[in-house]
């Protein structure tokens, strides 16, 4: 490669650099997703009252399946939690739901909107805050209740909000009340009621279309964080409150593995770098082609064929003597090496520790040696004391239970 080449390979390198510096350091987008996740951060998830929650309740229970799985399973008592931008319950699911709520427990649901089926079933009908002169989006929100003061609360992140327009006032009880805001100065003057309550059975339903109270957003600008605490108010807190987080518009668990990469600015811009290194490896190394390399056969062990082939020549030969004296020789260096014994002396006791060693009858082991001997003092043997010695020691080496191939 020339000069000029690593030059511009230099210059592309440090662009690149640059540009990971760039992105790293500069502020992330502000993440205005209606997530409502108890553990995201982001602006409209729920972290902050997740946390507060906890701290005002010994007994909060997240609940990540749908209700009507958890309840025909589990035998609760206590507040039922729903709070997202929108919560739909199926038909069947809302009945237990409303028998669960019949028995003394506390419904709370929290959404822009209700489905028809649970408006009819408590005699109520709902409309949207009319939008008009109000190009900056502003509400303003407050609780009832005079323990609160009647002091009123501002959002400004929502395009629209719904109130009821039709309640049954002989057994509904107002919670709070919202109206849009046309200028600063301007207050609620048309009060819509958007958090209602009643009495279902031996229990309490309570709706509220004003789910944004529940959000990072809303609660840490101040004093917003007393409206929500006022609506804690109204949940007995002496009880278990079962948190739901299986109807929420932000994902519960990371579908991707890579999630944990590309969430975190470090392990991403790792993953990146890595990534633009194997593009550099193909463009500079893609087009270097290796010879193949042969595959070479490694040679065939033919000690074997071979000693077999010399043995054969021997025994056709009529080498006979030879060939005993090569066996017995075989047969001493076994002795010694198997047994650990020293074959420079044949005795009385030679032989008895040899019997013992080699789990053979002193016997035996004597007629072997005696035969051995035999065999030694011979100038000449035929095929069939070649053949009487072969088969004396390999019956002697069979019955050594420690014996390893030879």
């Amino acid at each position: 490669m020339g000069k000029r080449g690593k030059i511009y390979i230099t210059l592309a390198i440090l662009g690149i650099l640059a540009l990971v510096v760039f992105e790293m350091t500069k502020p992330k987008d502000i993440n205005w997703f209606p997530s409502y996740a108890t553990h995201h951060k982001i602006p409209f998830g729920s972290l902050v009252f997740t946390e507060q929650l906890q701290r005002i309740s010994d007994s909060v229970i997240p609940i990540d399946r749908p209700p009507f799985e958890y309840l025909r399973k589990n035998n609760i008592k206590g507040t039922y939690l729903f709070f997202n931008n929108n919560v739909n319950f199926g038909k069947a699911e809302l009945e237990r739901l409303l028998k669960w709520t019949s028995e003394g427990n506390t419904l709370v649901v929290s959404s822009l909107t209700f489905e028809e089926k649970l408006l009819d079933t408590l005699n109520l009908a709902m409309e949207s805050v009319n939008i008009f002169d109000n190009f900056e989006n502003k509400f303003e929100v407050k609780l009832v209740n005079p323990v609160f003061e009647t002091k009123k609360y501002k959002f400004d992140k929502a395009s629209t909000l719904f109130h009821f327009n039709k309640i049954d006032s002989s057994k509904t009880r107002v919670i709070g009340v919202v109206d849009k805001i046309r200028k600063e100065t301007d207050t609620i003057k048309n009060e819509r009621v958007n958090i209602i309550k009643q009495t279902w059975g031996n229990g309490e339903i309570i709706l509220n279309s004003f789910p944004q109270a529940y959000t990072n957003y809303f609660i840490l600008n101040a004093p917003n964080q007393e409206y929500t605490a006022g609506l804690l108010s109204y949940l007995d807190i002496s009880k278990p409150i079962y948190l739901d987080q299986h109807y929420k518009s932000g994902k519960k668990f990371y579908t991707s593995p890579m999630y944990l990469f590309l969430n975190n600015p470090n392990l991403k811009w790792a993953y990146y770098l890595v990534l633009i290194g194997v593009i550099f490896y193909i463009i500079f190394e893609g087009k270097r082609k290796q010879r193949a390399i042969p595959i070479v056969k490694p040679l065939n062990n033919q000690t074997v064929d071979f000693t077999r082939t010399i043995a054969n020549m021997y025994y056709e030969s009529s080498k006979h003597s030879e060939i005993a004296h090569h066996k017995i020789q075989h047969f001493l260096e076994y002795i010694r090496k198997q047994m650990y014994l020293d074959t420079s002396t044949v005795d009385a006791n030679f032989l008895k520790n040899l019997a013992a060693r080699s789990n053979n009858s002193i016997e035996d082991t004597e007629k072997l040696f005696g035969y051995i001997k035999r065999i030694q003092e011979q100038h000449t043997i035929n095929n069939i004391q070649l053949e009487r010695l072969n088969s004396l020691i390999e019956n002697f080496k069979s019955h050594n239970q420690w014996k390893t191939k030879n």
